[in-house]
C-alpha cells in the first residue's frame, strides 16, 4: 500500500488549505479585492474536486479492506457480496488514482481563460489565403459546436478570397487550455483552384492561439493612447462609409524584457458602433503586452520542458492536410486520420483529446508521481 499512502498523504496535506481557502472566500474583505477572489475561488473549485477525488478514493480502500475481512465469514452469501464488493473496489482504485494524479499537476492557469485567435495565410500567396479562410470555417464550426461566442474584430480578405489575416475573440469555457495546442504552422496539399495543370501545391497558414488578458493583468495608461477614427470600407451599404466607426489606437510601450520602446498599432472596423470597436481595440491591446511580457515566462518554462505537445514555439509545423489522400497527420503526436472532411467542418475534438492525453502523460512523467 505504499503507492497508496505517498498519495495519501499528498491529499491530507491539502486538506488545510482547502478549509483555509473556503473561509477566505466568504471574508468581505478578500471579496472587495477582485484580483485576489478571482484567484481564490479558481484555486476553490481545483481544491473542491481533489477533495471529492480523495473522499471516494479513501471509500474505496477502506470498502477494499472490509470486504477482504468479510470474506473470513463462514456465511457463502456474506462471502459472494464481499467478493463482489472488493471486485468493485479493486478496479475503481487505480482508476481513482490516476484521476487524482492528474488533479494533482498544477494546471496552467492561464487554461480558463477567453483567448484571441489569430490566422494569418503564410507561404503560398492566394492558395495560402485560400487555406487561411477554410481554418477560420474549421474553428467557427468548431467552436459554434462547443456553444463558445466567436467575433471577428479586424480581417484582411485575400485577393482570390479567403484572408491575408484574420483576428477574432472567442469567449466560452476553457477555452485557451482547448485551442492552444493549435498554436503553429499548418501546411495544406492540395490543387489550388488557381492551378490549371493539376498539380499539387503544399502552402501554410499560421496559428496563434493567445490567453485573452484580463483587465487587472496589464497595467495601461489610458491617457496615454492616441485614438483616430475613420470610415469603415467596404460592403455594408451607404451607413459604412458615412459614419466613422473605424477605430485606430497608437500606444507607447515600454517591453519589459528588452528595455525597448514600442509604438503599437491596432484597427478594429468590426462594428457600426464606435464605442464597441473602442472596447474591442483595447481587448487586443490588453492581450497583446500581455502576451509579450508573458513570453519571457513561457520561453523559461518551454526552456525547461519542451513537451512535444506545445513546445511554445509558434513556428513549428503542427499538422499536415493532405487533401488527395483525405488525410490528416499531427506531427507532434504522430496522430493521422481520413476524414479530412469531417474534420475541415470543425470535427477536431478527436484529435485534441489525444494531444491533451499526450501532454498530461508527459507531465505525469515529470511530476514523477
Amino acid at each position: 500500500m505504499t503507492g497508496n499512502n505517498t498519495l495519501l498523504e499528498k491529499l491530507d496535506g491539502l486538506v488545510a488549505r482547502f478549509e483555509e481557502v473556503s473561509t477566505l472566500i466568504t471574508d468581505p474583505s478578500v471579496i472587495a479585492d477582485q484580483k485576489r477572489y478571482v484567484k481564490l475561488t479558481k484555486e476553490y473549485k481545483e481544491l473542491n474536486d481533489i477533495m471529492k477525488a480523495r473522499e471516494e478514493y479513501m471509500q474505496c480502500l477502506n470498502g477494499l479492506e472490509e470486504a477482504r475481512m468479510m470474506m473470513n465469514e463462514s456465511d457463502p452469501e456474506m462471502k459472494e457480496m464481499a467478493r463482489e464488493e472488493a471486485a468493485q473496489c479493486e478496479t475503481r482504485i487505480p482508476q481513482l488514482e490516476e484521476e487524482i494524479k492528474l488533479l494533482l499537476i498544477p494546471a496552467d492557469p492561464q487554461d480558463d481563460r477567453n483567448a484571441i485567435l489569430e490566422i494569418r495565410g503564410g507561404t503560398g500567396g492566394d492558395e495560402a489565403a485560400i487555406f487561411a479562410g477554410d481554418l477560420f470555417r474549421m474553428y467557427s464550426k468548431y467552436c459554434e459546436s462547443k456553444g463558445w461566442r466567436l467575433e471577428v474584430s479586424s480581417t484582411n480578405e485575400g485577393a482570390a478570397g479567403g484572408f491575408k489575416e484574420i483576428i477574432c475573440s472567442v469567449t466560452g469555457e476553457k477555452v485557451y487550455g482547448t485551442l492552444k495546442y493549435e498554436s503553429g504552422v499548418h501546411r495544406v496539399q492540395r490543387v489550388p483552384a488557381t492551378e490549371t495543370q493539376g498539380r499539387v501545391h503544399t502552402s501554410a497558414a499560421s496559428v496563434a492561439v493567445l490567453p485573452e488578458a484580463e483587465p487587472f493583468d496589464v497595467e495601461i495608461n489610458e491617457g496615454e493612447i492616441k485614438w483616430d477614427t475613420f470610415r469603415s470600407g467596404g460592403a455594408g451599404g451607404q451607413n459604412v462609409n458615412k459614419v466613422e466607426s473605424g477605430v485606430r489606437l497608437r500606444y507607447n510601450w515600454k517591453n519589459p524584457n528588452t528595455g525597448v520602446v514600442e509604438e503599437i498599432l491596432i484597427e478594429c472596423t468590426e462594428t457600426r458602433d464606435q464605442p464597441k470597436n473602442k472596447e474591442r481595440a483595447l481587448a487586443r491591446l490588453r492581450t497583446f503586452i500581455y502576451d509579450k511580457e508573458h513570453q519571457k515566462y513561457i520561453d523559461d518554462i518551454a526552456s525547461k520542458r519542451k513537451t512535444m505537445v506545445s513546445t511554445g514555439d509558434r513556428s513549428a509545423k503542427i499538422r499536415t492536410y493532405n487533401y488527395p489522400q483525405g488525410r490528416i497527420t499531427d506531427h507532434r503526436i504522430n496522430y493521422t486520420i481520413y476524414n479530412l472532411g469531417a474534420f475541415m467542418d470543425g470535427d477536431i475534438q478527436d484529435c485534441i483529446d489525444h494531444l491533451i492525453v499526450a501532454e498530461n502523460a508527459e507531465r505525469l512523467k515529470e511530476s514523477e508521481l
